[in-house]
């Protein structure tokens, strides 16, 4: 896949475990696990911009374009 999602780098950067992010933006961890593994399909734009309120980011600090 083409896009890499560094969610794990800015949670360690936050110094934030998935749990307390998954409680502050409303997801289940499992789903946020999903995500972090790079194996969601999607992601809603509500759900990113809760990810980038809660850890203070952007959202290119959380994906990025890789060309294969």
């Amino acid at each position: 896949m083409a896009i890499i999602v560094n969610l794990d780098v800015m949670l360690a950067k936050r110094k934030m475990r998935s749990k307390e992010l998954a409680e502050i933006i409303g997801i289940t961890t499992a789903n946020l696990s999903v995500l972090k593994s790079g194996k969601a399909k999607a992601i809603r734009f509500s759900t990113l911009e809760a990810i980038c309120k809660a850890l203070e980011c952007q959202p290119a600090d959380i994906l990025e374009y890789q060309q294969d």
